[in-house]
């Protein structure tokens, strides 16, 4: 197992995630009777239930801080610095990810999702500083 696994499972879970998205949207949209096209601009879907509102903002949310996830793993992987510990932190960043998908969507407990988002964003911050450490090492 290298560095580059976890990110293969966030990309799976992002996957999932869409469909979900769909798997909830689409029947909601027709239940409103909300042609696609008025889908044209951001918010104009805000009419529809908070539950299937929560899914898509999930998803949108697996497409901001991940993206540095994916560059951090990337990088460390190049570069060397995908030890066992990162790939460890890599794992535990998925995972609170994950965590933060279900909170969202199916607990919708706000405090309890902000928790592992900061937890998320320490496991981050821990892999990049290990990465500046070996950096400077050299």
């Amino acid at each position: 197992m290298t560095m580059l696994t976890p990110v293969l499972a966030l990309i799976v879970w992002t996957m999932i995630i869409w469909i979900w998205m769909y798997a909830t949207r689409i029947p909601a949209m027709q239940k409103a009777k909300i042609h696609p096209q008025k889908a044209i601009h951001p918010g104009s879907l805000n009419t529809l239930p908070s539950e299937v509102r929560a899914v898509s903002d999930n998803y949108n949310h697996l497409h901001e801080q991940p993206t540095i996830f994916y560059a951090l793993a990337i990088y460390s992987f190049l570069v060397g610095v995908g030890d066992p510990l990162n790939v460890w932190l890599a794992w535990g960043y998925v995972a609170a990810r994950v965590a933060h998908s279900l909170v969202q969507i199916v607990l919708r407990q706000v405090a309890l999702r902000f928790y592992l988002f900061a937890a998320g964003s320490l496991l981050l911050m821990i892999i990049a500083a290990r990465n500046l450490i070996a950096l400077f090492a050299v």
